[in-house]
């Protein structure tokens, strides 16, 4: 297994240990340190962590919807996407050994636009190749003191015959300190819709802050959305997952 993925230990726990053991907070697997909560739009919360044992610059995120735990996966200090977990479908993605090429945080802070072209496995749906580009837009946004620049970006995703599966395209953000994406605006198009999707950040709490590790999104639930698929962490709210 490759270093950061999202160990079958450490899925388990967060499954188990999430929030069925407190109807109001999400519990993290033993080891596991939270650094911050974000709330978003879309009624999604999410909750970006580190675990002992795990190589430097991995970090793991989990997001919660009205239904409960809908991601769990893993970066590493590329912002790479190292594993993926999806509770609803039940299959996971993990990223190649040797990508084309690879996502690169590090370039697009330095030159502005970083390509990537690689693919994930799973042994649920099998290879998909992933293609696309981040550019910064040269746009900062401050919420709750934390600086996060603006992306545009786009992205494609092939089966494993080569067949176009979905695109998406928008804006996100990164924030360099946790080198790390966030959530925002995107279009995505399927084969039979087209539909967008909002999971720009309302609220940054951090450790000692009320609603720290929150297991309930508090904006735009209950309201009438998209019914996007479970496809790649870029839906779920990236964010490079």
């Amino acid at each position: 297994m490759m270093r950061g993925a999202l160990s079958p230990t450490v899925a388990f726990a967060i499954l188990t240990c999430g929030p069925a053991l407190a109807a109001d907070t999400f519990t993290l697997p033993q080891g596991c340190n939270a650094f911050v909560t974000i709330q978003s739009h879309s009624c999604a919360v999410e909750h970006y962590f580190t675990c002992e044992g795990d190589a430097d610059g991995i970090k793991r995120r989990v997001s919660l919807d009205e239904n409960g735990l809908a991601f769990v996966g893993s970066t590493d200090e590329e912002a790479q996407w190292l594993s993926s977990y999806y509770p609803f479908t039940n299959h996971r993605e993990e990223l190649e050994e040797a990508p084309a090429d690879p996502a690169s945080l590090s370039e697009l802070l330095a030159k502005g636009v970083d390509t990537y072209d690689f693919e994930t496995q799973s042994e649920e749906i099998g290879t998909t190749r992933y293609v696309g580009e981040d550019r910064l837009t040269g746009r900062t946004v401050t919420i709750d003191d934390v600086v996060l620049q603006q992306t545009d970006y786009n992205i494609t995703a092939y089966g494993p015959d080569g067949t176009k599966l979905w695109s998406s395209a928008g804006n996100e953000f990164v924030n360099a300190k946790w080198r790390s994406f966030i959530g925002g605006t995107t279009t995505v198009t399927a084969p039979d819709e087209t539909f967008d999707t909002d999971d720009r950040p309302v609220q940054f709490i951090f450790p000692g802050e009320p609603g720290f590790l929150s297991a309930n999104p508090k904006f735009d639930c209950g309201a009438v959305l998209s019914s996007a698929p479970a496809l790649t962490p870029k839906e779920i709210s990236n964010d490079h997952l």
